[in-house]
């Protein structure tokens, strides 16, 4: 059954309240860490000869298309406002997260000159800003709608999102947006934030109990 149009306003204003405070998280963060020299490089040496795989940038500016799946999936109001909390949650964390560890990238950016990926890898080095490093954020907000979606769909499907996920962690790397460190805490992040709001969905009450008068008045 297609959503109905009060179901799309509300995730319209869930959707527009997300994206207004991972702006000003996000941006915020990357600007207060822009106005101070304390940096730090948590990576290891290894990783700076990891190849830049200009493809892969597909599944990296997947991202941003996930949480659209929401409505498709979560037909239940409840359950939308606990995925949009959960999110909520994560970016504020990796909001404290990157002011308490302002790293620095250790790629040079990721260009691919020629490349019929340049364009692309060009907006996601703009799209993921400079300091904003640990965790991966672009890795906790998918896995946390990975981790909501595959309560709710068959076991091909949560393979398919197995499979989805790992592609996008696997590019925050590969695309040379983001260490392993970044990629491994998104991804713990992620797992936090989607049980958060699974938990949240088992612990609600049920339907109020009806009082039953004429069975009282039964009653010896």
């Amino acid at each position: 059954m297609w959503p109905s149009r009060a179901y799309w306003r509300h995730f319209a204003l869930l959707y527009a309240l997300l994206t207004m405070l991972f702006v000003v998280v996000f941006g915020g963060a990357d600007w207060i860490t822009r106005h101070h020299s304390v940096r730090i490089h948590a990576f290891w040496a290894f990783e700076l000869s990891i190849p830049l795989v200009p493809w892969m940038v597909v599944p990296y500016m997947t991202m941003y298309v996930v949480f659209l799946l929401a409505p498709f999936l979560l037909r239940d109001k409840r359950e939308l406002n606990r995925l949009g909390l959960a999110l909520a949650q994560v970016i504020l964390v990796s909001g404290v997260a990157f002011l308490a560890l302002p790293a620095e990238l250790g790629f040079p950016p990721a260009i691919a000159p020629g490349s019929v990926w340049e364009p692309w890898l060009r907006l996601a080095d703009r799209l993921n800003l400079d300091f904003d490093l640990i965790p991966s954020l672009h890795v906790a907000l998918f896995a946390t709608c990975a981790g909501v979606y595959s309560s709710r769909v068959t076991p091909w499907a949560r393979a398919l999102l197995g499979v989805w996920l790992a592609l996008v962690t696997a590019s925050t790397v590969l695309t040379h947006q983001h260490h392993l460190i970044d990629a491994a805490t998104g991804l713990a992040l992620g797992a936090w934030g989607a049980r958060s709001a699974l938990q949240a969905r088992q612990v609600m009450p049920g339907p109020r109990a009806r009082l039953d008068w004429r069975k009282l008045e039964e009653m010896p």
